[in-house]
Formats: structure tokens, sequence, C-alpha cells
């Protein structure tokens, strides 16, 4: 079994529950981040010791040459994440969700496994009726999409990768991200207790950020077999409207107050239902359901400070 696995963008949103995972199954981990959040989220952590850590640049050549080196497995999470921030830096969204990825493909070894984590929201707008497979033709609609499918084809184009189509993920992290669909619903919920919510009946699947965690060492642990294609990572049960996921946190949320109105879009369009049983005949299934984050969710976000200069509730869109 490989044994040391770089994690790039470890101090994440899902790195730093990736990290944890892989400690916790008996991996070395090196972390590279260049904490541009001035996150913390990895401290927990630096007791552990077959844990380390660089501060960096996933475009320095020099910096990546030295740590691909000593990699079994490169996991390259580091990315600017999301349509919005890809769409405020252009130029610093294809240097690092595209040309860094060229750049790592161009360093490592085909000895060396890559899993990379891609977004389904590259399917794009469908009818919602329809199961999106592996097969189903990609057509990314905003920059962010756009360059994480790129970087897909880059590397697949290689020996010894795996690509992972994630689902929106959901859940706690140190690193916590609260514009993640299911996350902002549950912090509207909580904190302000009102949400007018966009294009109600548009589909997504979900995934809990501990699952795409585990299915990484999933697919380390059966590279053989599953090397050289993309997997669908969601949860089968969880393919719900906006409308559906609002309910479905009312029940735990009792005065929760929504409304539907057309005062916005979603840049990637995204209104798709997955079908994950190509990972599901691989070996992996996502065990984490949306009841489970929700509760999780709710407890978490007792322990977040008051907002910067927030004093009273707002109405919020999504």
């Amino acid at each position: 079994m490989a044994e040391r696995v770089l994690v790039t963008g470890g101090a994440g949103y899902i790195g730093s529950i990736l990290c944890e995972h892989l400690l916790d199954a008996g991996f070395e981990v090196l972390a590279l981040d260049n904490l541009m959040y001035g996150q913390q989220s990895l401290n927990h952590l630096c007791a552990h010791p077959k844990f380390d850590f660089v501060r960096g640049d996933v475009r320095d050549e020099q910096l990546m040459r030295r740590v691909v080196a000593g990699a079994d497995v490169i996991i390259p999470l580091a990315a600017l994440v999301g349509a919005d921030a890809c769409q405020a830096d252009p130029w610093l969204a294809r240097q690092v969700n595209l040309e860094a990825i060229r750049l790592l493909m161009r360093l490592r070894s085909s000895r060396q496994l890559v899993i990379y984590p891609n977004t389904n929201s590259g399917y794009g707008t469908t009818t919602g009726q329809i199961y999106c497979t592996e097969e189903t033709p990609l057509r990314p609609i905003s920059l962010y999409g756009q360059t994480k499918v790129q970087g897909e084809q880059e590397v697949l184009a290689h020996p010894n990768t795996i690509a992972l189509r994630l689902a929106t993920v959901f859940g706690m992290s140190p690193r916590m991200r609260l514009d993640l669909l299911v996350n902002h619903f549950v912090f509207a919920a909580v904190s302000g207790g009102q949400l007018c919510i966009f294009e109600k009946d548009f589909k997504r699947n979900y995934v809990h950020v501990r699952d795409v965690a585990d299915c990484m060492i999933h697919c380390i642990r059966h590279a053989e077999t599953m090397s050289g294609r993309p997997y669908n990572l969601g949860l089968d049960q969880a393919n719900l409207s906006k409308a559906e996921l609002a309910a479905k946190i009312k029940q735990y949320v009792p005065n929760f107050y929504y409304h539907f109105a057309e005062v916005g879009s979603d840049p990637d369009r995204r209104n798709y239902i997955v079908s994950n049983q190509r990972l599901r005949q691989a070996g992996f299934e996502a065990r984490r359901s949306l009841d489970e984050g929700i509760q999780e969710l709710i407890k978490g976000y007792r322990m977040l400070p008051r907002l910067a200069w927030k004093n009273s509730p707002e109405v919020k869109a999504a």
C-alpha cells in the first residue's frame, strides 16, 4: 500500500478533514497550502508524527518539484473554488485551477497515483429528470466549472489517475465554508431564521465532507482497478431540489421561514440528478445522510462567533 500522501490545499474545507482521515488510516501526510484565508485548520494535527506541513504556492515549480518527489499519492485540492471567486479573478482561477494541474502532471511520474477532485456542476443545466452518469457530456457554464473540467481532462490523459466528480459537499470542517448550499441553508435557518430561495426546483446531489475523505482513501487502496476513469461521488438518496432541501431543514428548525422568488440565478445553472452507480460498483458508497449532516451543522453553528458588524438577522437569498 502506498504510504506517503501529498495533499495540496490541505488546510482547506475538504483538505483539513482529509488529512485527519489519512493519518487515522495510517498514511504519512504532507499538506501544502498558502493559507490565503489565514486559517489554522491543521493545528490539531501537528502533534502527529506522520504529519508535516509546507507553506507555499502550487504554482511554484521549484517547491512543487521538491514536494512531489517524495509522494506516493498526490491529491490536488488547491483551487480557487466557486463561480463567484473565479469570476472575480479569472487570471488567478486559470493559473491555480488549470496551469498548476498541468505543472503537477509534468512533474509527477507514472508510479505516483493522482486523485483529482472535479465538481459535478460540470454537467451544467439539464432537465433535472434524467440521471447524469460519467458518460453524460460535460457542459460547464462558469469559468470555475470550465477550469475544473479541463483539469480533469489533463489528469485522466495520464496513467495511474482517478477523477472524482463531487456532489455539493456539506458538513462541519475546521476550515468551515458557509457558501456551500446545505451549509448556507442551515446557517440561514439557525442564525436569521429566514431565506429567500430562487430557482427552487433546480436539483442537485449532495455528499458529506467526511464521505469525500473516505472515498479518497478507498481510491488509494483500490487504485489498480479504479484508475483511468472518473466517478460521480454523492448520495443517491439526496438528489433534491432547493425547495425539498429547505423543507428537510425545517424539520429540524421549525421556526425556519423561507419563501420563493426569482431574485437571482446560479452562475453554474446547476440543475441535475446524478447516478453514483459506477462508484458503488467499485466498492464505495457514501453513508452519511443529509439528516445527519443537518443535525451536525446545527450543533456546529452554536460554536461559530457572531459575524463581524452584524447585530441583527437579515433576509438572505440563495
